[in-house]
């Protein structure tokens, strides 16, 4: 009888452990929108080092009209190679289906920083041309070179819960209010989750994504 009292308590000490770890990272929405972005920036750095080229983790700032995809569409691209197995310059290739993230959940380009130690720095953007015009278009980009080092190590990358009328950037609602989570990439492709908004931070009266 004594030995169960002792398991049960262990158990509920690990339940409540549990629950504290996880407090304060984000709504379902953001939670698994972190999950599956985590899964997408393993896969870039699996192809660069199986193919041996460059990879990136790209993510749709094409056509703010555009309510499906715009901040919520996350892919993966690699740089093609040539038949002797080199690297063209320049020449992107798509690695796999689109990704987006869950209903009323967007990047922040506002909390995702090159540098987030320093809250500074812009994450890179360039246009692509996959030959395929639902694809065609601007991205923000995560790069991992051929050995999987990611090319800017210590960025985030930080999404959130709110709403986007059509032809306006994502904000921030009362019930979404701080509803924000998401990573840091470190050099050798590996993950730091956030806590919490402040860790991320996010401040009190945060509106804009």
């Amino acid at each position: 009888m004594i030995e169960l009292l002792v398991v049960i308590l262990i158990i509920s000490l690990l339940l409540t452990l549990g629950a504290v770890g996880l407090r304060g990272i984000g709504g379902k929405g953001v939670t698994t929108a972190v999950t599956t972005t985590e899964a997408v920036f393993d896969e870039a750095r699996a192809i660069a080092v199986g193919k041996g080229t460059r990879a990136r983790v790209l993510v749709d700032i094409n056509d703010i009209q555009d309510l499906t995809n715009y901040k919520r569409r996350i892919l993966v691209a690699y740089e093609e190679l040539n038949e002797q197995g080199e690297p063209i310059k320049d020449k992107w290739v798509l690695a796999s289906r689109a990704n987006t993230l869950p209903d009323r959940t967007f990047f922040s380009q506002t909390y995702s920083k090159e540098k987030h130690e320093g809250e500074s720095g812009v994450l890179e953007e360039d246009t692509f041309d996959f030959g395929k015009t639902a694809f065609n278009g601007k991205y923000l980009f995560y790069e991992f070179n051929s050995e999987g080092i990611c090319k800017t190590p210590g960025a985030s990358f930080v999404v959130g819960t709110g709403v986007r009328p059509e032809g306006q950037e994502p904000r921030v609602t009362g019930e979404g209010k701080r509803d924000f989570a998401g990573f840091v990439v470190w050099r050798n492709g590996r993950t730091s989750l956030f806590r919490g908004p402040d860790e991320i931070g996010i401040p009190s009266d945060v509106i804009n994504f």
